[in-house]
């Protein structure tokens, strides 16, 4: 056997070596090391679950504060958004034409309840109304806004009507 022949064994003999070691060894040590790295970050979530429940427990508080604050608690959300409805329709001359019963959806123990009204009267009144209803009151969200400008054809005059639809969480 020549030297040159000795070196190319030796060469393919140790590339050999190389990816048989990589297959057995090397390989499953980059893999273990990836689970270490995921599991590590797990514990890391687990290890923030106290600090996590004490914020949620915080956010209760303040949420049965505002409820307390906004006078939901004792009576139903829909008597009182009515009552608030009425209170500023008399004070700005709006009429309150239709209130339906709210639509309720259950998910995943949430509950969502939508209520839809219409209004009757100026368009700045009518705005300034669902602002306070939107903002100040905390009642929900207005999802939809609908305006239509209709006639009686009795008297020959124009008057506007809002559909409101809000989305509240219960």
């Amino acid at each position: 056997m020549t030297q040159k022949t000795k070196n190319i064994i030796l060469i393919v003999g140790f590339l050999f070596t190389v990816i048989i070691a990589y297959k057995y060894a090397i390989a499953n040590t980059i893999q273990l090391k990836s689970e270490y790295k995921t599991l590590k970050q797990e514990a890391v979530v687990f290890d923030n679950m106290p600090q996590q429940l004490s914020s949620l427990k915080q956010r209760e508080k303040y949420y049965d504060s505002l409820l307390t604050k906004y006078q939901l608690g004792e009576s139903s959300m829909q008597n009182s958004m009515l009552k608030t409805i009425n209170t500023y329709a008399k004070a700005n001359k709006l009429k309150v034409v239709d209130f339906v019963e709210p639509h309720k959806i259950a998910k995943n123990d949430l509950t969502i309840n939508t209520y839809q009204f219409t209004l009757e009267g100026d368009y700045n009144a009518i705005i300034t109304l669902i602002n306070q209803l939107e903002q100040n009151t905390k009642f929900g969200e207005i999802i939809n806004l609908n305006f239509k400008k209709l006639k009686n054809y009795k008297t020959g005059k124009f008057y506007l009507q809002a559909g409101v639809l809000l989305k509240s969480f219960g």
